[in-house]
């Protein structure tokens, strides 16, 4: 028989098993795949999986887990603006396998990041960030670092007065991309894009950017386990 995930139920509690840091498991309901056929509602439960066995870096990582599951749990438009509450977006995190990464000088924050942006619809956070470090770089050739989600952080994005847009969340789902080699285009959306050192890389993210510093902690254990 096949098979899906179903959400719980809104007011069903969240159960955390284990101490911090640990794999986060909940109540799943399993039902026959027949009696289920909206594709919107498996991709959310599919990142709703992903995220329950996801096991987070940190305390602050595993914070934001909770945060995104919450969000996920107790909303229906998740990956659109029109939630001006908050969405979810993706980011990819480029590097080499030599100790190198790909930073984007953003043009409207003026910081350095990783690529990525806005779901806009799309509910496969995986199929966004490829999409984002191609508009944004124009890399096609790549392969995924991990099997699985990179990081996980949640971040506050101001009101802005430009697009008339309030303060909300962004629920940020990120990737590790590897490439073999240095090529890359620049987008009308970076003042910047270069390849730095980790110590470079860690110069020049925003020292209050917990989750670039995070993601670049985590590239120097990954190289040791190549």
């Amino acid at each position: 028989m096949r098979r899906s995930w179903v959400r719980v139920p809104p007011s069903a509690p969240i159960k955390i098993i284990g101490s911090k840091c640990c794999y986060i498991k909940h109540v799943l309901i399993i039902i026959n795949i027949h009696k289920y056929h909206c594709f919107k509602e498996i991709q959310m439960f599919k990142l709703f999986d992903e995220l329950n066995n996801y096991r987070p870096y940190d305390n602050k990582e595993h914070e934001d887990v909770i945060k995104t599951l919450s969000f996920l749990k107790n909303n229906t438009n998740c990956y659109d603006r029109s939630n001006l509450d908050g969405h979810i977006t993706a980011g990819a995190f480029v590097c080499d396998k030599q100790g190198n990464i790909l930073l984007n000088h953003h043009k409207k924050s003026g910081m350095w990041f990783q690529f990525g942006g806005h779901s806009d619809g799309e509910e496969d956070s995986l199929n966004v960030a490829k999409r984002e470090i191609m508009e944004e770089a124009g890399i096609t050739d790549f392969v995924l670092g991990t099997n699985s989600i990179y990081d996980v952080a949640v971040m506050k994005i101001p009101y802005s007065t430009k697009k008339n847009e309030p303060e909300h969340w962004h629920y940020d789902v990120n990737f590790l991309f590897i490439v073999d080699n240095h090529n890359y285009e620049i987008s009308n959306e970076s003042m910047e894009i270069k390849w730095v050192t980790i110590n470079e890389a860690l110069d020049l993210v925003d020292k209050n950017d917990y989750g670039m510093i995070r993601m670049i902690n985590k590239y120097k254990n990954y190289l040791k386990i190549l």
